[in-house]
């Protein structure tokens, strides 16, 4: 009998502690996927990777106005928008605005180079004092987390989607995204919206 209540008592015990412990893995585990799973907030959460492959934690321009763009080296908006691009920089650089430039080969393969020919033709041949960041893709399953973010926060015109070289992203300096510009939208015809940001206007 004294028997029985050892052997009742070992798997009473042992039932107790498997619960403990299936209920110790789950709430773990939930709390690991929910860890994981909460999608950024802003911009600044994300960290990316510039042209030469060094990570670059978009919370260092916390505070600037910024303008996302991604460029291509072959197409033929390239000229005019590293122009103006250039123009705008120069401008109001010192006031806290910040182009970032994120190479993209998606349309009509027009940025097919490496990052190093990539930053000579931007930095080089067009004279791009802005960062450019790696080559990266804008849409797709493969999309960078970033654009996931900057698409859902200012959708396109009937879709998402980016839809070619030069579409423009116009980031406060709380990192909200406030406008999303077209591509044949040139920069110089956004700078009103800069001063506005900047509070030079």
């Amino acid at each position: 009998m004294h028997l029985s209540f050892i052997i009742l008592d070992y798997w009473a015990s042992l039932i107790v502690f498997g619960i403990a412990l299936l209920f110790y893995y789950r709430y773990q585990v939930a709390d690991t996927m929910s860890e994981r799973e909460q999608p950024p907030k802003s911009i600044y959460d994300f960290t990316v990777k510039d042209i030469l492959g060094d990570d670059v934690p978009l919370s260092s321009y916390e505070g600037k106005v910024l303008l996302i763009v991604n460029v291509a080296s072959k197409c033929g908006l390239t000229q005019s928008n590293y122009k103006e691009l250039n123009i705008l920089y120069e401008k109001y650089r010192d006031q806290g605005f910040e182009i970032l430039a994120f190479p993209c080969n998606q349309f009509a393969w027009q940025e097919p180079g490496t990052n190093e020919e990539i930053q000579e033709t931007a930095c080089t041949r067009f004279k791009a004092e802005f960062p450019i960041f790696d080559k990266i893709e804008v849409n797709g399953k493969n999309a960078a987390p970033l654009y996931k973010l900057l698409k859902s926060e200012k959708g396109g015109l009937f879709v998402d989607a980016i839809k070619w070289n030069f579409t423009k992203f116009l980031v406060n300096r709380e990192g909200k995204v406030v406008e999303r510009y077209a591509p044949r939208t040139s920069p110089l015809q956004i700078e009103e919206d800069i001063q506005k940001l900047l509070g030079s206007s």
